[in-house]
């Protein structure tokens, strides 16, 4: 059984969320507050977490900085409401995996959870490791390695990773990335997949100047290059 953990100050929405999640079958734990949230969140293994960003005494975008600057990647989902351009990017950036925009439905919410939960668990069932350029991965666990030493790598870069090496040596447009990685209905643009690329050339790449890994296809995408030894 899933379980999620659910960070909402406001008791209608939460107990609202709890229950009906419980009647779909999850396992529910809840805070009300940033702090707590973070705890819970550090604390515990959870298969999700939907973490409202307006919280007291820490803000979920806070939250969820902190957690993937400490590597942990378990999945986001941040809820708002706020509708403005800037803040679902930053949402993103910061390492969520989707952005509900208050007032939503609950149907709506359902399947952005079902799609993340699917897209982390196909990931898990997948090829579980791989060595890109430095790095040594394991994807099944979530383990990034350079020399035996751990390098930070959020969820959403280990998705990345793991959806270009599926598909390596092949060109992988912009478009299925963000199809494939954060799904149809979340809002996203390809200068959010840029830069994700951007980060991971800096991670698994000699010269991230000069990427003779994750290229660039212009127009199109970009293309993981394995060569065979």
């Amino acid at each position: 059984m899933p379980k999620i953990f659910i960070v909402e100050d406001e008791p209608s929405m939460r107990l609202g969320l709890k229950d009906n999640l419980e009647f779909e079958g999850y396992e529910v734990d809840f805070a009300d507050n940033g702090e707590a949230g973070l705890e819970g969140i550090r604390t515990n293994q959870y298969d999700l977490v939907i973490l409202d960003v307006m919280l007291p005494k820490m803000s979920g975008f806070d939250v969820c900085k902190t957690v993937r600057k400490e590597g942990n990647t378990t999945p986001i989902i941040l809820l708002t409401a706020k509708g403005e351009e800037i803040d679902k990017v930053l949402g993103l950036e910061l390492g969520a995996d989707d952005y509900v925009t208050k007032p939503f439905s609950l149907r709506e919410l359902l399947a952005r959870i079902k799609a993340v939960i699917r897209r982390t668990g196909a990931l898990k069932k997948g090829t579980n490791k791989a060595k890109i350029g430095r790095i040594d991965l394991d994807f099944s666990s979530y383990n990034a390695e350079e020399s035996g030493h751990e390098i930070s790598m959020s969820h959403k870069e280990f998705e990345i990773l793991h959806y270009l090496w599926e598909n390596k040596n092949k060109t992988v447009s912009r478009d299925e990335l963000l199809k494939n990685i954060w799904g149809q209905e979340v809002y996203t643009t390809t200068r959010t997949v840029d830069n994700f690329i951007l980060k991971l050339r800096q991670k698994v790449e000699a010269d991230s100047n000069n990427p003779k890994l994750i290229l660039t296809v212009h127009g199109i995408g970009y293309k993981l290059v394995i060569n065979a030894e």
